[in-house]
């Protein structure tokens, strides 16, 4: 029988499209835009089950609106050739089935099943690590790829992944560690060069993390846009810090935004870049319209709660109608919700929600008032302590225009253990401590 690139048997296929296969598999390991290629071979060979598994997929990965419809064509094609299907691809047909109808956990169940049964299966680790990272459990991500991890000891992709979850798991000593095994056992592995600078970010090593990536930006090449384009938010956030805003501006306009602008992760970088800009005084002039403009289709958005968030506050700044309808999508989601996220809905997502509007509308009691209460609980949407310290640095704002000093600069100086020299930190903390001074 027929394997793929890791080593797991593929049933009735044809060299070509055994190849789109790989090229999925690789791609999605990687980041790379090859992953795409399995649509096509899909399409060449729709009896070919795991092509068209990993085609629904691919859909499904699209994070929008109608992804379902499309990838239940791809399942189709699957159910009418499953008789000819192996165990592990039977397994990871019903992964797409329960995805396309929302249930989550029954998805991450099964896919328990497969990496415990077929530990080569590092696609199914990854699309594991997927789902928990949109959930916020750190800890199943870091279980899943130890599940894997003694049959994949040689595998960069899989140290990569190790790294992110220790990371998440405010390991870092431990995430380094891992990373800097994946990268030395290949040099262009971007989830391990992300996972090192989420380490430097945290630590403080802002001009170490500069140069890191400096260097590292020469493999970017071939990367799906989120890759790319993610690699450069994090180097424009160490820019941030050095109070650099020429190399800022250069980073979002030339390689965070425009890449692939329809999609759902260029996206909520953009509106998080753009925001963190204004908050460390950068006048962003009309970008926030060009966003707006890709996103004025997420107005009943509510796929992903971190996502719909960050849609809201580029739509209001924006200063869009839509993102009235999209607050009220939200307010439906919450009250509605009979899914598996229906708490986070409730009592994470809509406070979070009604503060991202307040303070884009620039409302800022109600930000630190709506902010303040979703803020310890902000895990439970997803998306990584570096990209959920966005509504951090909003509430800390909202502080600063009401002259909560006091607060402010408390938050601060805990924000200073980790930016230590950042220069917006401290223009602010000095601004602080000058009016408690006054004050006294």
């Amino acid at each position: 029988m027929a394997q793929d690139i890791l080593g797991n048997e593929v049933s009735g296929i044809s060299d070509a499209t055994l190849a789109g296969v790989d090229d999925f598999v690789s791609g999605f390991l990687g980041y790379e835009t090859q992953a795409v290629n399995v649509m096509a071979a899909a399409d060449a060979e729709p009896d070919a089950v795991l092509a068209n598994i990993y085609a629904g997929f691919s859909w499904m990965f699209l994070e929008a609106e109608g992804a379902e419809a499309m990838a239940q064509r791809y399942l189709d094609r699957v159910d009418a050739a499953l008789t000819r299907a192996n165990p592990r691809e039977r397994m990871l047909a019903e992964q797409l089935r329960r995805w396309i109808g929302g249930d989550i956990p029954g998805v991450q169940a099964v896919g328990d099943e497969i990496v415990a049964a077929f530990p080569r299966d590092l696609a199914s680790v990854k699309l594991h690590q997927y789902f928990s990272f949109n959930r916020g459990d750190a800890a199943s991500m870091l279980r899943i790829a130890k599940a894997a991890e003694a049959e994949n000891a040689d595998n960069p992709h899989l140290h990569g992944m190790l790294a992110f979850a220790h990371e998440q798991l405010h390991e870092l000593e431990t995430a380094e560690q891992e990373a800097r095994l994946a990268l030395r056992l290949k040099t262009k592995e971007p989830w391990a060069q992300h996972a090192l600078a989420h380490v430097m970010l945290g630590t403080g090593r802002v001009a170490e993390g500069v140069a890191f990536l400096e260097e590292a930006k020469h493999t970017w090449v071939g990367l799906n846009s989120f890759m790319y384009t993610h690699n450069w938010w994090h180097k424009a956030l160490f820019h941030i810090s050095q109070g650099d805003h020429v190399a800022v501006f250069d980073a979002y306009d030339n390689h965070v935004w425009g890449i692939a602008p329809d999609y759902s992760q260029d996206q909520v970088g953009a509106v998080s870049l753009l925001a963190r800009m204004e908050i460390a005084g950068m006048d962003v002039g009309e970008r926030w319209q060009s966003v707006a403009d890709k996103m004025q289709g997420r107005a009943q958005d509510t796929i992903q709660p971190f996502l719909t968030l960050q849609y809201l506050y580029g739509l209001a700044r924006a200063e869009r109608y839509e993102a009235d309808e999209l607050m009220r999508a939200v307010e439906h989601k919450a009250a509605q919700s009979e899914a598996f996220d229906r708490v986070v809905w409730q009592e994470v997502a809509l406070p979070a929600a009604r503060g991202m509007l307040a303070h884009a509308r620039r409302d800022w009691a109600n930000a630190a008032r709506w902010l303040g209460i979703a803020n310890p609980r902000l895990t439970e949407i997803g998306g990584s302590h570096a990209q959920r310290d966005l509504f951090g640095q909003l509430l800390l704002d909202a502080h600063l225009k009401l002259g909560n000093w006091a607060i402010a600069r408390q938050m601060l100086e805990m924000r200073r253990t980790w930016d230590p020299d950042g220069v917006p930190v401290n223009a602010a903390l000095d601004l602080v401590n000058a009016r408690l001074g006054s004050a006294a």
